[in-house]
């Protein structure tokens, strides 16, 4: 949906239908197609299932679940936060906060950290739960908190970017951003290297931040807005850059271009005219991107030429993609989850896991799948041949 930068005055009135009505996505106008039956040549084992509290809400927060070792974490909209053996599903601990949570999960090094609806950022203890700081930024927060060794970047849905002391919580440098009058309701989650730090903005541009003063190393405008309507000049960055160790940044953005940029300096390797608002994934010399129509689509990362794509899932809400065991693994908005594979785009699995749908990417790790739907049903599945 659409979240515009309203005056306050009309906050109160407007409230009840942006929450009843918004989710994390916008609307492409297609028709959902249909799904049709395929001979599948994997299948898909629940392992555990759990329930996590009342979900995303009915604004669809994209409060994606993290994993760290062999536990699991996830939250509700509400402000529960709880902890699972990733293995056996069981539960580990719980606790309530006193907020709502709005964004994805990051843990890291026996801590959790998360945003909230009223814009604070919260670190928790991974072995309790117990909230060990809680520091205060511009706007609410969607993207989930990214750390590094000594710092948690952390973009709100201003566009503002906040750098905290991991250890504390205290504020070491904010860089703001002009927004435009409309953007999607979302937020690009930055990516964040010891560095510097690569922040994709409603604007159309990217920009890397010096993670010592948050000044910018450079900029480079992504998508260039056209069209009459505010709608059609939409171009957001809402996918988080994709980063290779050999220093190659791949970004999506709205109603604009996907790129491939050389980090250190900016330089345009190569470009297509494709529309997304979702993180892609890589998987060796392949990028894999869903496209705003949920077109799946595989690209040789070197050239951008276009390998195959699968257009049988289009109109569905796809969630962004994740890899697992040779699969690409995408959610939609009737519940299913989908393999596809990597090589040749066909479908190799699918089953339905809650009919409240599945917004946020789902978690993998090798032939495990974790999948957080809508309404809070966690399910871990195995992928056997």
């Amino acid at each position: 949906m659409i979240r515009t930068k309203t005056p306050l005055v009309l906050v109160a009135t407007l409230a009840a239908a942006l929450l009843a009505g918004c989710a994390s996505q916008p609307e492409s106008g297609l028709t959902a197609k249909e799904l049709r039956d395929f001979d599948a040549s994997t299948a898909l084992h629940t392992d555990w299932s759990q329930g996590v509290g009342d979900g995303l809400g009915r604004a669809r927060y994209p409060i994606a679940p993290a994993l760290d070792g062999d536990t699991l974490f996830a939250a509700d909209a509400r402000g529960r936060v709880m902890a699972f053996d990733a293995n056996s599903g069981s539960r580990r601990w719980q606790t309530e906060l006193e907020v709502g949570v709005s964004s994805g999960l990051t843990a890291v090094a026996e801590r959790v950290y998360l945003g909230t609806r009223n814009g604070e950022v919260l670190s928790l203890d991974q072995t309790n739960g117990e909230v060990e700081w809680r520091a205060r930024v511009a706007s609410e927060v969607l993207a989930a908190p990214q750390p590094t060794n000594q710092l948690l970047v952390v973009q709100s849905v201003d566009g503002t970017v906040t750098a905290l002391d991991r250890a504390s919580g205290d504020e070491r440098w904010v860089h703001s951003a002009t927004e435009p009058a409309l953007t999607l309701r979302g937020t690009g989650t930055p990516t964040v290297i010891d560095p510097v730090t690569f922040v994709g903005l409603a604007s159309g541009r990217l920009a890397t931040l010096d993670n010592r003063s948050g000044q910018p190393v450079w900029e480079r405008r992504i998508a260039v807005p056209q069209g009459r309507s505010e709608i059609e000049r939409l171009v957001d960055l809402d996918g988080q850059p994709v980063l290779t160790p050999d220093g190659r940044l791949f970004v999506t953005s709205y109603n604009g271009r996907l790129v491939a940029l050389e980090a250190t300096s900016g330089e345009l390797q190569w470009e297509r005219e494709l529309s997304s608002y979702l993180t892609p994934v890589l998987v060796g010399d392949r990028l894999f991107v869903v496209d705003e129509a949920s077109h799946v689509i595989a690209l040789d990362a070197d050239s951008g030429a276009e390998l195959w794509r699968n257009n049988a899932l289009e109109g569905r809400w796809l969630s962004a993609p994740a890899f697992a065991d040779g699969n690409l693994v995408v959610g939609d908005f009737e519940g299913y989850l989908h393999l596809i594979d990597t090589q040749s785009g066909n479908f190799t699995a699918r089953t339905r896991i809650d009919r409240s749908g599945i917004s946020v990417r789902p978690l993998t790790d090798y032939r495990r799948i974790y999948v957080l739907a809508d309404d809070g049903h966690l399910e871990a599945l195995e992928i056997r041949e």
